[in-house]
């Protein structure tokens, strides 16, 4: 919540294609540097950059910070309002240490600058080390999707989206996705919150973390991230690249989606492959991140809090896509860290939030690509 992200857990928690979307597609470094499923043609990834032995590179901004479009000043009043409500604590992010206090004056000078964008912050640029200790970070998208519900299952719409259980077997675990949705390990406890037409939206829902329902009578509501059932998360798109089922350089959302269609008497086998079940609340109207707090589309981002404190601010170097997916360039973006994901692990991989809908579902779908990502810290 989480390719897909959901991220984030929050939205994480969000519907992540990744991952979270393409979100499906991360896993280790492989002896390649980056794992196999990622390395299609044209993935923007940077194979002349010097490799390092650390989780960050301190380097100096780029002459301007690239300035913001208004929706990002909702966003950084979102964030401060989170930073605020945190006890002062350290972070030891391996060769670089910050703190809340630390985060707290990012903020503050960001928002001095917005103000003023005549006088650049004195802030330093730590790089993430990335996927490949090259600096190269996967980034893919995650959105919220609008999924029509029904409030009692019929005919049609029988998969129900559930709140989290309190039921756990003789070993204290919750039971796997398979379990649940093929042989009806919650049946009977009254956690259903709606029913949908399809296992597979469902599926996507799970992956983005959470989105917004809209019943038969054109009721809306947002279901968000509830919490997840602790098994391991699997990459979907990454288990169709290793059967050979779709090429690397074709794995998106769309694409999965695509095959499970064409194949639906193996539904079941592909998507119990990820046993990762999450589980949804009824939340406030607009999507909520793990930090708590609104997310802002194109600027917020869900990120591993053990190597990207929730609360911090971004510089990042982002795919710019054509209509039909394909890399075209780099742009430079601030980004808010505010989400989290269970496919968003370690300094290889960011999930990046595009918004609500299908736009906001078409565009997630397409990136999977490599960018670089820069912890702002005070000087």
């Amino acid at each position: 919540m989480p390719i897909f992200s959901p991220h984030s857990t929050g939205i994480r928690r969000l519907f992540r294609l990744a991952s979270l979307t393409s979100l499906v597609l991360l896993a280790g470094c492989s002896v390649t540097e980056i794992d196999k499923s990622n390395d299609f043609a044209n993935n923007g990834r940077d194979t002349t950059a010097i490799k390092r032995d650390t989780l960050y590179l301190q380097e100096s901004l780029p002459p301007g910070l690239p300035l913001p479009e208004a929706s990002f000043q909702a966003g950084l009043q979102q964030q401060i309002v989170y930073l605020n409500r945190l006890k002062d604590q350290d972070y030891v992010l391996e060769n670089t240490q910050t703190s809340v206090t630390d985060l707290k004056r990012v903020a503050s000078k960001i928002e001095q600058w917005l103000a003023n964008p005549a006088q650049q912050p004195k802030l330093v640029a730590h790089q993430l080390a990335g996927q490949d200790q090259r600096g190269n970070v996967q980034i893919t998208g995650y959105y919220v999707p609008i999924l029509p519900v029904r409030h009692q299952p019929d005919d049609e719409y029988r998969y129900p989206l559930y709140r989290k259980p309190t039921q756990r077997d003789a070993e204290g675990n919750f039971p796997s996705r398979e379990a649940i949705d093929f042989e009806g390990a919650l049946t009977g406890q009254g956690l259903e919150i709606a029913y949908t037409a399809s296992l597979v939206d469902n599926f996507f829902l799970h992956v983005q973390g959470s989105g917004v329902v809209e019943y038969e009578n054109g009721e809306r509501k947002l279901l968000s991230w509830g919490g997840v059932n602790g098994h391991a998360y699997r990459s979907l798109g990454k288990e169709l690249i290793e059967r050979g089922e779709i090429d690397r350089a074709d794995i998106s959302a769309q694409s999965i989606r695509q095959w499970l269609k064409d194949h639906p008497e193996r539904n079941r086998e592909i998507l119990s492959t990820n046993p990762s079940y999450l589980f949804f609340s009824e939340g406030p109207e607009k999507p909520i991140g793990a930090a708590n707090v609104a997310l802002t589309p194109l600027y917020s981002a869900a990120v591993d809090p053990s190597v990207i404190p929730l609360g911090s601010i971004l510089l990042a170097q982002v795919p710019t896509l054509d209509a039909t997916g394909h890399l075209v360039g780099h742009e430079f973006r601030l980004l808010l860290a505010q989400d989290k994901g269970g496919a968003i692990k370690g300094p290889g991989h960011i999930d990046w939030y595009q918004g609500i809908g299908e736009e906001a579902h078409f565009h997630a779908g397409q990136l999977k690509h490599f960018g670089k990502v820069w912890l702002l810290l005070p000087k």
